[in-house]
């Protein structure tokens, strides 16, 4: 290639930039922009656009000037969005703004980097981090949430008035909703919404004559000065750390660890299979740890529950992070959710004071998780209050697989002798054996009885027999008592 053809091939490339905020250069490269054949630059379907940019060859250009340079732009530089203490010997460091060149991303959950402020070379877990200079790389940024999970994180008791963050919207897939918690003399703390709305050219606004050339432009602006907001915006509404489904980068695939490893520090429950502990990892890491009681169930069987929630990963299930198999008592170590079950959360615990739209919350997040398995064509066979557990801000994950089965067709049939909760399970289930998708839908509307009496005992003063016959003929439990929230004005919809 001659110097006029490289100058040449250069101005193409530039007649196809323009600015964006921050002194870089959104380019679309020909050819297929700057990731070429490099095998880091394979989309994620998982992972967001870089500054919300949808079209295909996009790479940014740290500043104008620079020169034009094919291997330039393969370099993704991320920023940490939260700390991280290293795990492993292979694991990687870093404080919350730490910067990092990804190496490898092939990884589904560890990516190989370069820490660039230690010069160390290690993995880290993916969700950290983000893009340098991306929009989910802000701490306000809180992407793809609901209006209802909003509002539940901006209300905590914690955050002060003018507590805000960004979310995409639920309705125009090209802009935004800004939530600030506010306060009022009549109405307390709640929370308000404002749309942001995209600009034909590019950028955003709230009110129509106050435009912004990007978000970052948008908050920096509502953070000196409301400009007819309900208050400034004081500080990013905190974000709980997300979700590592491993222990550690080398339990990805083998996930047997020697129990010395746990530590059992105290006794959480029991039940016909065995104990559930609180302990830690290393003395670091916080786990729940079940115990096979001896000579009640084989081996098999207890692991298979561990095959079935290694195998299915989503934020309303409980993470398995390892098993201690080689010898007695077995071991399933697992997340540990601090409030613990569901049903003891609303008998005694800070569940007893939940409001309506509380209880909603949690029946959503459940109805989640069981969406998710049937996807996966797992009926879990056993889902009730007891089954749930519940962690720090209402979260509510499902747990304990030992009756879950996955189905090849529609039903599944039990050996004959199998016992089941009779007061939970589907009356066909009860019959006949048969199992389906359905059958957990009526466990799921036995739940929410559970759920909104505050854990009362379904088909009270009755025995298992009893309610086997009564369902039978027709009968279903009667509505529970109003709370009386309908004769209420509503102060926010």
């Amino acid at each position: 290639m001659t110097q006029k053809d490289m100058k040449l091939n250069q101005s193409i490339v530039y007649q196809h930039a323009y600015k964006v905020p921050d002194g870089e250069f959104i380019v679309h490269t020909v050819n297929g922009g700057g990731g070429g054949g490099d095998p880091r630059y394979t989309p994620d379907p998982n992972r967001p656009p870089v500054m919300q940019v949808k079209r295909q060859g996009v790479d940014i250009i740290r500043t104008p000037t620079t020169p034009f340079h094919p291997t330039l732009t393969h370099r993704r530089i991320v920023i940490a969005k939260y700390p991280y203490n290293a795990r492993e010997a292979a694991d990687v460091s870093f404080l919350k703004g730490d910067r990092m060149e990804i190496l490898d991303d092939s990884e589904p959950d560890w990516w190989r980097v370069k820490h660039l402020r230690t010069g160390e070379e290690g993995f880290i877990p993916w969700n950290f981090v983000a893009e340098e200079k991306s929009i989910e790389s802000e701490d306000w940024f809180f992407g793809k949430i609901s209006r209802k999970e909003a509002e539940r994180l901006l209300l905590s008791v914690e955050n002060p008035r003018g507590t805000f963050l960004v979310r995409n919207s639920e309705h125009n897939p090209n802009g935004f909703s800004l939530s600030v918690k506010d306060w009022e003399e009549a109405r307390g703390y709640h929370p308000k919404h404002y749309k942001i709305k995209p600009l034909d050219n590019g950028g955003f606004y709230i009110a129509t004559n106050q435009t912004f050339p990007s978000l970052q432009n948008l908050v920096m602006a509502y953070s000196k000065n409301a400009l007819g907001l309900c208050h400034v915006l004081s500080r990013p509404c905190p974000k709980p750390k997300p979700q590592i489904w491993d222990l550690s980068i080398n339990m990805r695939d083998q996930w047997e660890i020697d129990r010395s490893e746990i530590q059992l520090i105290k006794k959480l429950g029991q039940g016909n299979f065995g104990e559930v502990w609180y302990g830690k990892w290393r003395n670091d890491i916080e786990v729940a740890v079940k115990t096979l009681r001896q000579g009640t169930m084989s081996t098999a069987a207890f692991l298979q529950e561990a095959s079935i929630m290694k195998k299915f990963r989503h934020d309303r299930l409980v993470a398995l992070y390892a098993v201690c198999s080689k010898e007695e008592p077995i071991y399933i170590v697992q997340e540990y959710m601090n409030k613990g079950s569901l049903l003891e959360f609303l008998r005694n615990g800070e569940g007893k004071d939940l409001g309506f739209g509380d209880l909603i919350y949690i029946a959503a997040q459940i109805a989640s998780g069981m969406e998710y398995l049937e996807q996966k064509q797992l009926i879990h066979r056993d889902l009730a209050a007891r089954n749930v557990l519940i962690g720090d801000n209402n979260v509510a994950k499902i747990c304990d697989f030992g009756l879950a089965r996955i189905i090849e067709d529609d039903e599944y049939c039990p050996k004959q002798g199998s016992r089941f909760p009779v007061k939970w399970t589907a009356p066909e289930a009860i019959v006949y054996g048969r199992f389906s998708i359905k059958s957990d839908v009526w466990s799921y509307g036995i739940l929410l009885m559970e759920l909104f009496t505050y854990g009362q005992i379904p088909y009270p003063a009755m025995h298992g027999r009893e309610v086997i016959e009564q369902v039978e003929r027709g009968y279903r439990m009667p509505k529970p008592a109003m709370l009386g929230c309908h004769t209420r004005k509503a102060t926010h919809i």
